[in-house]
């Protein structure tokens, strides 16, 4: 399936896999609004529910592509009578292209609330689709031939998050919580982020996600015990990696002598946004 998306859904979903494996046994949806679980105050289905009920081959998330290439949506890959991805968030101003890629069915794009509609279903295999999104909200729509069979996608318009440090935003831009907000503990010698905290689905997250130190402070990771096994592997400068470990306590510690900003990660739950930052200055 050809895309020229960064970030592609289909890598993520490997690096899904890897986190399985170490204990992952479940992953619930994220969702970029404040729903109540069973319906919205108009009455329609939560955002969960209704992705919950879209076909995917994937385990149902929302993919951020707010940094990346404007996204391609294909249409019934390999006869799944699905979206893939099924659910995107956006940047205002974005243009979302839709693509057939299956010729023995007819598909339409169609808007719920009658935002966008791509007309008549058709089944020519190549057919594209596009809509720019202007303004801030959450657009939910069908292929209204397969609509009761589950084709059902959605996408998030939301501004990314904005600090000081661009580098940090588009790094944990789909990481739970971040929304640009830096923690700032330039007075500590010692500073301590927990492993392991609530977040992304589970206990699959950083906390804080990003914090700001002085030269010479030492940093020290320590693991809850929850949410399966984690490490930490570095983007930026010649750190060691710290071995995946589900143990509880301190397991990784480094003194960062150098200004900068240091990416890093939980190599098994990274593609679902247990991801953080250190700011050196």
């Amino acid at each position: 399936m050809p895309s020229s998306n960064r970030r592609t859904f289909l890598g993520a979903s490997t690096v899904l896999g890897i986190g399985t494996l170490l204990g992952l046994s479940s992953i619930q949806e994220r969702s970029a609004e404040t729903e109540t679980p069973d319906e919205t105050a108009d009455g329609e289905d939560s955002l969960d529910d209704w992705l919950a009920s879209a076909n995917d081959p994937h385990i149902p998330q929302i993919r951020d592509f707010r940094f990346d290439d404007p996204p391609t949506v294909y249409l019934n890959v390999t006869g799944s009578k699905s979206f893939s991805p099924p659910a995107i968030k956006v940047e205002p101003e974005t243009t979302v292209t839709w693509e057939w890629t299956n010729s023995n069915a007819e598909h339409n794009v169609v808007a719920t609330d009658g935002t966008f509609d791509s007309g008549t279903a058709v089944s020519e295999s190549g057919t594209k689709f596009k809509h720019t999104f202007e303004t801030a909200g959450t657009y939910r729509y069908v292929s209204e031939p397969q609509a009761e069979a589950g084709m059902k996608g959605v996408v998030v318009v939301e501004p990314a998050p904005s600090s000081e440090y661009p580098a940090v935003d588009e790094w944990l831009v789909d990481t739970n919580g971040y929304d640009g907000s830096i923690t700032e503990q330039m007075d500590d010698e010692l500073v301590e982020i927990t492993a392991g905290a609530e977040g992304n689905g589970g206990d699959l997250a950083f906390d804080p996600h990003a914090v700001k130190v002085s030269a010479g402070t030492t940093v020290r990771w320590r693991w809850t015990g929850d949410g399966g096994a984690h490490n930490i592997a570095f983007e930026d400068g010649d750190i060691e990696t710290a071995s995946i470990s589900a143990k509880s306590g301190v397991n990784f510690e480094h003194t960062f002598n150098e200004t900068g900003v240091y990416r890093y990660a939980c190599e098994p739950h990274r593609a679902i946004g247990q991801r953080g930052a250190i700011i050196v200055e």
